[in-house]
């Protein structure tokens, strides 16, 4: 049995924890045929036609089917991220990691020297800081 499914999940942390296992428990030789047939390709086309669906709701103001857009893009995600992992391309853990240093680097202006006073700050100072990198390449 799926041992996330001994008790429901009460925290944010407990729920992602509950959503990684059930996305690799899936593709393990007790999940789920057609998800282990799948690659982390295949579920990165999924979580764009999830997303296109999840902006289709904004556009239609239904707050419960924004929600349940956001979870099916967020699971599709996760289930790349559990194909990429068996294939060796990166770790869930690689993934965030180097989102969360892209992201603190991007916001130069609210973690660094110089701080934004305007929206237009903001983005002129996250595009310097994007062709600064980009160059860097």
């Amino acid at each position: 049995m799926y041992p996330h499914w001994t008790r429901v999940p009460n925290s944010e942390t407990e729920w992602f924890e509950a959503l990684i296992a059930l996305a690799r428990y899936l593709r393990s030789p007790q999940g789920c045929p057609w998800d282990r047939q799948q690659t982390a390709r295949d579920f990165g086309g999924f979580a764009a036609e999830e997303a296109q669906e999840l902006l289709e709701a904004f556009d239609k103001q239904d707050d419960a089917e924004i929600e349940e857009e956001f979870g099916d893009t967020f699971f599709c995600l996760l289930a790349m991220v559990a194909a990429a992992e068996q294939e060796g391309r990166f770790t869930l853990q690689s993934a965030l990691q180097r989102a969360h240093e892209k992201m603190i680097r991007r916001h130069d202006h609210v973690f660094g020297e110089q701080k934004a006073q305007t929206p237009e700050d903001a983005v002129r100072t996250w595009n310097e800081v994007k062709a600064r990198e980009k160059k860097e390449r």
